[in-house]
């Protein structure tokens, strides 16, 4: 008889609590280890850091506050993924390989949408703050 089941990796999450703990902890890790290695990383932060600072301060809704905020959050949570798949890429081979440059790069075309989406956001939801309507 053939067992029908996929298989599964050895690595996979518990359940219940211990589950949550666990990935609480690797969530923590995965920040940490993008602080340490990851350059861009880190300059996305000190911009969503000093963007956040701004968004509370000026005088907008509570909603447009939390879209500004909202979209450069967005914009780490895609560096992020970004930063993940580089590491898988360069943990299968680090032979240049086209294949590998285009997953690096779609990678990085995702980072650049999210910033101009940040961008545009922070532009229409500002435009008539300063310049009116």
């Amino acid at each position: 008889m053939i067992n029908q089941e996929p298989p599964v990796s050895e690595f996979k999450s518990k359940s219940g609590l211990k589950r949550i703990f666990s990935a609480f902890g690797y969530s923590i890790a995965g920040f940490k280890t993008a602080w340490k290695g990851e350059h861009a990383f880190r300059q996305e932060l000190i911009v969503v850091v000093i963007a956040t600072i701004a968004a509370l301060l000026l005088p907008v809704s509570a909603l447009q506050k939390l879209v500004l905020i909202g979209v450069f959050v967005l914009v780490l949570i895609v560096e992020l993924l970004n930063s993940a798949i580089e590491a898988v890429v360069d943990r299968v081979s680090l032979e240049r390989n086209p294949l590998s440059k285009n997953a690096k790069d779609l990678g990085s075309a995702a980072v650049m949408l999210a910033l101009l989406l940040a961008c545009a956001t922070w532009l229409v939801i500002l435009w008539p703050v300063f310049v009116g309507a």
